[in-house]
């Protein structure tokens, strides 16, 4: 019996130190993931700012007024009298593709069985004065300023 007793203490020993350096080369291996994977991170971070940096230079005004006077010779400064308010724009039509193809070929269910429409209809546009879309701005000096008339977007 003390034997017996003698040899589950030594597996359990040799068990529990496996088990040990096995944890032990897990949390090696997850340490050396996690500095590749912060390694990447700053590859990335500085490839970002490569990229960020380029398209500051290629933006430059004084490297694109030559290209666009070589390749625009037509363009002409924005004037004040081309701002136009965003109601008299023209409104965006919105239909459902789906519903009226479903109409078409008579799969669509009315609500009510009397009032089904004929035609497809389209929900109602707010009025043109309450548009959510603001001025045309001609320079970024007047695209920064707030506006009064502006009112946030509506679903």
């Amino acid at each position: 019996m003390l034997r017996l007793l003698n040899i589950v203490a030594i597996l359990a020993l040799i068990g529990s130190a496996v088990y040990a350096y096995s944890i032990k080369y897990q949390t090696a291996y997850r340490a050396e993931q996690i500095a590749k994977t912060n390694i990447e991170i700053k590859q990335e971070r500085d490839a970002i700012a490569v990229l960020r940096a380029d398209w500051a230079y290629m933006t430059r005004p004084e490297r694109l007024q030559p290209l666009a006077d070589k390749y625009l010779p037509d363009l002409k400064p924005l004037q004040v009298t081309q701002l136009v308010p965003a109601t008299s724009l023209p409104q965006k039509s919105r239909s459902d593709f789906i519903g009226d193809k479903l109409s078409e070929i008579g799969l669509s269910m009315p609500a009510t069985p009397a009032a089904a429409p004929a035609t497809p209809t389209t929900p109602k546009s707010e009025p043109k004065a309450k548009a959510a879309t603001p001025k045309v701005a001609a320079t970024s000096k007047n695209a920064s300023q707030p506006s009064a008339s502006r009112e946030p977007k509506k679903p």
